[in-house]
């Protein structure tokens, strides 16, 4: 579908309407204020912003993920508490669970990322996620309930599944982390082994090339038949989307990304841009991050100034050069990479390692708060652009 912006005739205003108000659509949201001439609302199903990277903090009770949209969001945004149902691109409107509207001139798709619901007997039942906020408080209240001594397990050998492991270990809980490859692979193999050492000193069982098979109650069964007690089970591993733009008649990857140019547009509608971890450009998507979510949030909003202004788009050029993974509260690990985001052989640990994604953090929110004072702010790493589009890469999903 051809959208019909184009350029903005005199004292003429378009309204753009972004779903989802993590790193991604907030640094967007801030963006558009580069012109007076838009109107923006944010939808987003909470009144708070959500800071996500500190949920594992959040559950071992050494941190909030709570930040006010009032320090956040500039002047002239509307923030709309509510759920987006339904992009009704034939109207051009944004359904919303209270059933009230909002019509757009363009949307910027910024859903964000959840854990996959597990298809493991019982995980969706007994296990719990680190996720999101709601489900985060889920599991925070149960570990609460269960005794310090208790045998915890946690599944998934990602930087969510090892930095949870961490917290609670540090806390003195027991600990089993089921990898069902190798711990952390994203990492190099130097970084691998510094973060293991510190896990097996803390008491942590790292269970590598294991797969679990029903999750119980009070126990984890594996793929050799093994039975496991554990009194609480956390399920970090897999990534799913939210299914609003499929169940629109959007096109979208398996896990629900929508499928877009290298500008960010969808394929099928050139008024819908996605960013953050709800974009798949070219049906290749970057890795699932709030690194590469806050960044993406700046090119999806100058992709829609682009087209109001009646140029053409830039093509997305971002690269991601490393990982932050904390260790409890006094150490970390800062894995550097190429542009393309592949590790290599050096990292910083310790409590530089700590410091260093203790100012990850802070940068996060920081950079939002930067885009609300001065639109137009937000640099990101380059160097890694991406390949021109391709519709048989597309079309072939």
């Amino acid at each position: 579908m051809r959208c019909l912006g184009g350029v903005i005739e005199h004292n003429t205003h378009r309204k753009v309407v972004v779903i989802g108000g993590g790193y991604a659509g907030t640094v967007a949201a801030n963006r558009l204020r580069r012109r007076t001439d838009v109107d923006i609302a944010l939808v987003n199903p909470r009144p708070e912003f959500v800071d996500r990277i500190r949920l594992h903090q959040f559950v071992s009770g050494t941190g909030d993920v709570a930040v006010d949209y009032g320090t956040l969001l500039g002047e002239g945004i509307e923030l709309v508490v509510d759920s987006a149902t339904h992009i009704d691109t034939a109207d051009r409107m944004v359904r919303l669970a209270s059933g009230h509207a909002l019509d757009y001139d363009y949307v910027i798709y910024a859903v964000g990322s959840t854990t996959a619901v597990p298809s493991v007997p019982g995980a969706a039942e007994f296990a719990f996620s680190v996720a999101e906020v709601e489900s985060a408080q889920r599991l925070r209240a149960r570990l609460e309930e269960v005794p310090r001594d208790a045998r915890l397990t946690v599944v998934g050998g990602g930087p969510t599944g090892v930095e949870t492991a961490a917290e609670l270990a540090e806390q003195g809980c027991t600990v089993a982390l089921v990898c069902g490859g190798s711990l952390l692979p994203s990492l190099s193999a130097p970084g691998r082994r510094y973060v293991a050492r510190w896990l097996s000193r803390h008491g942590v069982s790292v269970l590598e090339g294991a797969t679990v098979t029903e999750v119980r109650p009070d126990a984890v069964v594996f793929g050799d038949g093994a039975v496991r007690p554990s009194a609480l089970t956390i399920w970090t591993t897999g990534f799913g989307g939210p299914q609003l733009a499929a169940e629109s008649g959007l096109r979208t990857d398996t896990l629900g990304r929508l499928l877009t140019d290298e500008t960010l547009t969808s394929i099928d509608d050139d008024c819908i841009v996605a960013t953050g971890d709800a974009v798949a450009p070219s049906g290749r998507p970057l890795r699932m991050s709030s690194q590469g979510a806050g960044a993406l949030g700046a090119p999806a909003a100058d992709t829609v100034l682009s087209r109001i202004a009646g140029t053409e788009p830039a093509v997305v050029d971002l690269a991601l050069i490393g990982t932050c993974i904390s260790l409890g509260r006094r150490v970390g690990i800062r894995q550097l990479a190429r542009k393309d985001d592949t590790a290599v052989n050096f990292y910083v640990g310790g409590r530089a390692g700590a410091r260093i994604k203790e100012v990850t953090c802070k940068v996060g929110v920081g950079k939002i708060r930067r885009e609300a004072r001065k639109p137009g702010s937000l640099i990101w790493p380059k160097g890694n652009p991406r390949p021109a589009f391709a519709a048989s890469v597309v079309t072939s999903i």
